[in-house]
């Protein structure tokens, strides 16, 4: 396995890959490695000769100072999983190689970054973009892989390589949960463990959504209301945000669900007031098919 640090030792990698007629797939995360994004690893190997991974804390994407300092940094440990899952090239840039001093430009995605996460952590979905865009030029992938559990950020990306014309196939990864259906999240080290004891909260919410829809529920209202007083039950969870959308725009779901729709969940979960440690916020979703 190799480890590359700088854009145009990768650029130069890629170029030569691409010459051998290899097919590379490229694994972007922010580290912290997991069994979820170790999946996206599996998912890449499925679809192309060799499987990049980059491992880079995107400073831009984050609206609170607070959430980047806590953010996990792992970096032996990742690159020793990386190694036993088989990755060909760890691309593991310093901030000032992505985020060159004086930079100006940025890459936005208009309507589809507005809702949900966009909504309440105003720049977030800037700073992913425009990062993402860099490592897609970076490593000249014909595939890229990211996790279903960030919806929103995959149908932004999906959109972003289709309006700019990138030559990336953008795929979906399945979420990976815990054995008590908790998703698999590198901020799930961060939770209080009374808070992570509450955590499976988002997952039975979902399903108890699941049950309604499949017992004949349509009313978009009734459906959330059913959900917040799920969530409700954890008292250390504080919603965020607790939609159903439009699967494709992201655009409000009608008040009669008449097709598939997105509900997608945000929750703070804060640790009880004679507890150490910061609130952390953790995201799920599921498509409901009437």
């Amino acid at each position: 396995m190799e480890v590359v640090h700088t854009i145009r030792e990768l650029q130069r990698l890629a170029d030569a890959e691409r010459s051998a007629g290899q097919r590379l797939a490229l694994v972007p995360t922010m580290g912290a490695l997991h069994d979820g994004h170790l999946s996206l690893v599996r998912e890449g190997r499925k679809r192309a000769d060799r499987v990049w991974l980059t491992i880079f804390v995107n400073p831009t994407q984050f609206n609170d100072p607070k959430d980047l300092a806590v953010y996990p940094r792992t970096l032996e440990e990742d690159l020793a999983k990386c190694e036993a899952a088989g990755v060909d090239v760890v691309f593991a840039p310093n901030a000032k190689e992505m985020v060159p001093e004086g930079s100006q430009t940025r890459v936005e995605v208009g309507e589809l970054g507005l809702p949900l996460c966009g909504g309440t952590r105003p720049g977030h979905f800037s700073g992913v973009t425009t990062i993402v865009s860099k490592l897609f030029l970076a490593a000249k992938p014909h595939v890229a892989v990211f996790g279903e559990k960030d919806y929103q950020q995959l149908a932004i990306l999906r959109r972003m390589a289709r309006d700019l014309n990138f030559d990336v196939e953008v795929v979906g990864g399945k979420t990976v949960r815990e054995a008590d259906g908790v998703a698999l999240s590198s901020r799930n080290v961060n939770l209080h463990p009374e808070a992570r004891r509450q955590a499976p909260v988002l997952v039975r919410a979902l399903e108890a959504a699941q049950r309604a829809v499949a017992s004949g529920e349509r009313d978009s209202r009734a459906i959330v209301q059913l959900v917040r007083r799920e969530i409700d039950k954890a008292p250390l969870a504080r919603i965020d945000y607790a939609e159903l959308r439009d699967p494709d725009s992201l655009g409000l779901a009608p008040a009669e669900l008449a097709g598939p729709a997105l509900l997608a969940l945000a929750v703070h979960f804060h640790p009880p007031q004679d507890g150490d440690g910061a609130s952390v916020r953790l995201i799920d979703n599921r498509v409901l098919y009437p």
